[in-house]
């Protein structure tokens, strides 16, 4: 079956893209190198075509309250212009995807809005579950028709886009959002969806908009100066600030509790959800596993699958791990038997046949200096 595209593949292609296949998709790896966009997102701004993952628009008459019975965080603690960061749930807690859901109002037909984020490997999985959860009366469908969603994130991206849309964005916070009109090169209105969100441990904004002003944004905000990055980037960015990739870290065996996302979890609330009776047992009776930071000694790189011992006992096995461009060390993420999750637990990572020294630390890895 052939690869996807998204609307910037020729665009990225003429920014010097090396692309690789990605959850079915044809996506750009690197541009410049990886360290370079890496340190570009870090002190400056970098731009990324993300325009693979998956957007659902969720439309109905309480839609937020139907919402609620698939996803363990407060939905109501978010109002209109907000968002938050969540995680769709089966019975047995595990994890389906996670995901970041925007509180769009009410539309013109006076209907409840919801906007959800999704990964591009589990937009099917998603879609079909919200619609096997929720009631007939609830429409669920793709935001928008071969959209582009675009993410620059850095220090000076605030800067970068307010240039670029001759606006301040002073106003929007954190996990905020709203849809703005602007004009393109011929002068046609077109609306754009902007939310203070990203996946890189830095401030920034991703962009929902149609295919033509996608494009002229994207060679706009490179003119500027922003730094095209690929997904090798995007990995190291948000490996360093300790955050976690579906199908990778997280996935249908993991919970919040265990994926150390339990802030995620409002138990507190008297709403029900799929999956509340198990997050309740595994509250009260603890967790046997954990997603913990490790940091390799040495210059050693710890990866994908390989092998964690404690005393030459195996113990666990990596899930995602790099050479962290900022600390100059390798970072790792790893699920450990409950026992050795303890911050400062010496263990040794095996990498082939050698034998290297790691402890476990305090996630994240890096934080960013506001």
């Amino acid at each position: 079956m052939p690869l996807l595209r998204t609307p910037l593949y020729n665009s990225c292609i003429a920014s010097g893209a090396r692309m690789v296949s990605f959850s079915g998709w044809e996506m750009p790896i690197q541009f410049s190198g990886l360290i370079k966009e890496h340190q570009a997102v870090r002190s400056n701004a970098g731009l990324f075509d993300i325009s693979h993952m998956g957007s659902l628009l969720i439309k109905g008459s309480n839609a937020k309250d139907q919402m609620q019975s698939l996803v363990p965080s407060d939905l109501q603690r978010i109002g209109v212009g907000e968002s938050c960061y969540t995680v769709l749930l089966n019975k047995n807690g595990g994890i389906i995807d996670d995901l970041i859901i925007y509180d769009l109002g009410l539309d013109n037909e006076n209907q409840e809005s919801l906007l959800a984020i999704v990964n591009a490997a589990c937009l099917d999985i998603d879609k079909q579950w919200i619609q096997e959860n929720l009631s007939q009366s609830i429409s669920i469908k793709n935001a928008k028709k071969n959209p582009i969603l675009l993410a620059i994130q850095g220090p000076k991206a605030k800067e970068y886009l307010e240039k670029y849309l001759k606006i301040s964005l002073s106003s929007l916070p954190k996990f905020g959002h709203k849809t703005i009109e602007i004009k393109n090169l011929h002068e046609k209105a077109c609306s754009i969806f902007i939310a203070r969100t990203g996946y890189t441990g830095e401030d920034g904004f991703e962009i929902l908009l149609d295919e033509y002003p996608g494009k002229e944004f994207w060679k706009g905000l490179i003119s500027l100066g922003v730094i095209p990055c690929g997904l090798g980037a995007r990995d190291t960015l948000r490996l360093e600030a300790g955050l976690s990739l579906y199908g990778v870290d997280l996935n249908v065996e993991t919970t919040p509790f265990e994926a150390g996302l339990g802030w995620l979890v409002n138990l507190e609330m008297p709403k029900n959800f799929i999956g509340r009776k198990f997050l309740e047992k595994q509250c009260k009776e603890g967790i046997q596993k954990k997603l913990v930071g490790i940091e390799m000694k040495g210059r050693a790189i710890a990866r994908t699958g390989y092998e964690m011992l404690y005393k030459n006992k195996p113990i666990g096995k990596i899930t995602s791990g790099t050479w962290s461009p900022t600390l100059k060390k390798g970072i790792a993420l790893a699920y450990l038997p409950q026992e050795f999750t303890k911050i400062g637990t010496p263990i040794n990572v095996k990498i082939r046949e050698d034998i290297h020294e790691a402890c476990v630390v305090k996630k994240p890895f890096y934080r960013r200096v506001s």
